[in-house]
């Protein structure tokens, strides 16, 4: 029984399911909602409605009335309102519905135009498939066995079209795969705002190619690729790497700024090969930036660092130290660590009976996807409890401490102390504890190495600008020798006399629900995938460097808790 519409709401009829949907919902839209797949090519959700492909065409019709009365017209062999439909198919991408709107999708008209359009499409499309990177990801191939006729009629030979051509740095051009959809112009015009790409020439010999003198070369160029329909566009840095049926996908954020776009780690056997954008419409749409797909290059860096001796053994050493210099103690963290290790990071100093800071990054923010606050993570310290006010871009109270003699050792966590604004020679006056993946000015001269994770090689949560807490996930084992943040965090709380805290990540999330207000209903496990928004009310008069993104929001309470 269909409920009656509310009146932000229209009822619709699609292959004789009823259905109410919001006003202004296009037909493909409105078919998804009862499981309908109509195909389409040109279309996006994200993108203006061209009508390029002609592949969603549907049959369409409206209820039946008398023009002078108004009055329904019914039809006496079944008792109900006549349906008159239009005698040709309808795009169902430019078609919003509208009340009493009627739509088949799987009528002999509708078969047999998407038959024809699929036919076209082919003439001059090339039997790639055994050689392409979209294999496995191909709606033209999926589309073709599923609405296509089957065999072809084409006898005539092939227009060939340019292969293998540079539009960019990263992006590469098969012009003879191309369905001319224009996915790829519409996304440099309207969200990259960089108006680059464009077809020249008619008919079947129109070909994409950018504008004379200009390249794509935007930070977002690598999202043509993703919503290319076929294989017309690829990435560089992918191409004929791997087979996508082979790679196993994570989910995970973008750790390059505060924003926290969603992602998707793909990899395989240990190796990660490229990163595309998971939707989230809260806060990337289905979009990422460029220089956010190069991130997993650091899980197989040259300058990683090796484990020289057991964690025990480090932790031994380090202890030693903090016993040397009691009250001398400082704890730098990080804006990049997970909320988990921040959260341990902020027992440690209590432990340690030490100040604990941060250390800013401020950057040009682009006003899509990469903010200012270049730190994933500030606001996550924030909540744990770990600082109170934000962080300056320089260690200036620190260096004077350590100049003055009232600082012996400082424990680094994931910081190049040299970039933050100490000298080699204040270095030298200090016994350093280092815990991070690579190494820098800090970690040659500090006293303890502690070899850490990657983002990639672990689980863990960060909260974006938005105050809203996400989770990322392990995507690839740890490199040989690297120990887990927490492993190392949790056992140097310890021996600096503090509590005994748990170093995984579930048994760990019931502490930090115990101590953290913010998070005290919420569960790792149970967070869900598009995250949570935290109420940022105590944190309203701190002045954040703001980068506006393309779905900002102000901070909400969260609508729902993850309970277990």
């Amino acid at each position: 029984m269909i409920a009656p519409a509310q009146p932000d709401l229209v009822t619709v009829n699609i292959d004789g399911q009823e259905i109410a949907v919001p006003k202004g919902t296009n037909v493909i839209e409105a078919a998804r909602m009862v499981n309908v797949d109509v195909p389409h090519y040109c279309y996006h959700p994200k993108l203006s409605v061209v009508g390029n492909c002609r592949m969603c065409l549907i049959e369409m019709g409206m209820p039946a009335v008398d023009p002078a009365t108004k009055a329904p017209i019914m039809d006496p062999a079944t008792g109900k309102q006549k349906i008159n439909w239009i005698p040709r198919p309808q795009i169902g991408c430019g078609t919003n519905v509208s009340p009493g709107l009627h739509v088949k999708t799987t009528s002999p008209m509708v078969k047999d135009a998407r038959e024809g359009v699929m036919e076209f499409l082919l003439i001059n499309h090339p039997l790639d498939c055994p050689i392409c990177d979209q294999a496995g990801e191909c709606k033209l191939q999926e589309q073709a066995t599923g609405y296509g006729r089957g065999y072809s009629r084409f006898v005539e030979q092939k227009n060939v079209k340019p292969k293998r051509t540079q539009l960019g740095p990263r992006v590469t051009l098969d012009d003879e795969r191309c369905i001319l959809c224009s996915r790829c112009i519409r996304f440099s015009k309207e969200i990259a705002k960089d108006d680059v790409l464009g077809f020249v020439d008619r008919g079947s010999y129109s070909t994409l190619t950018c504008y004379p003198g200009k390249k794509l070369e935007n930070n977002y160029s690598l999202n043509t690729v993703d919503i290319c329909p076929v294989g017309a566009l690829t990435s560089t840095d992918f191409r004929f790497k791997m087979r996508v049926w082979f790679l196993k996908q994570t989910n995970a954020i973008d750790t390059e700024s505060s924003v926290g776009a969603n992602t998707v780690v793909w990899s395989r056997e240990g190796t990660i090969y490229r990163i595309t954008p998971r939707r989230n419409d809260e806060v990337n749409d289905t979009w990422l930036a460029d220089s956010a797909r190069v991130l997993y290059k650091s899980v197989k860096a040259a300058d990683r660092l090796a484990a020289t001796e057991t964690v025990e053994a480090l932790v031994a050493r380090a202890a030693a130290l903090f016993k040397s210099a009691p009250g001398a103690i400082a704890v730098v963290g990080s804006g990049r660590s997970t909320v988990e290790e921040q959260f341990l990071t902020r027992h440690l100093a209590t432990a340690l009976k030490a100040s604990a800071q941060l250390v800013s990054r401020v950057g040009q923010g682009d006003k899509l996807l990469v903010s200012a606050d270049r730190n994933p993570n500030v606001r996550g310290a924030l909540v744990t409890g770990l600082i109170k006010t934000l962080p300056a871009p320089q260690l200036t109270d620190l260096a004077a401490q350590i100049d003055a003699g009232k600082i012996k050792v400082v424990v680094a966590i994931n910081e190049d102390l040299t970039a933050a604004g100490l000298t080699a020679a204040q270095l030298a006056n200090v016994s350093i504890v280092y815990l991070g993946a690579h190494a820098n000015a800090t970690s040659a001269a500090a006293k303890v190495v502690f070899s850490t994770l990657t983002v990639f090689e672990k689980s863990g949560t960060f909260v974006n600008q938005q105050f809203r807490i996400q989770k990322t996930l392990k995507a690839v084992p740890a490199a040989a020798g690297a120990t887990d943040d927490l492993v190392v965090l949790a056992q140097l709380v310890a021996a600096a006399g503090g509590a005994t805290l748990p170093a995984d990540l579930a048994l760990l999330w019931k502490v930090i629900a115990a101590e953290v207000p913010a998070l005290a209903t919420m569960t790792f496990a149970n967070l869900p995938e598009t995250g949570l928004v935290l109420d940022a009310t105590p944190f309203a008069a701190l002045p954040f460097v703001e980068g506006e993104t393309l779905h900002y929001k102000p901070a909400q309470p969260a609508v729902a808790a993850a309970t277990a």
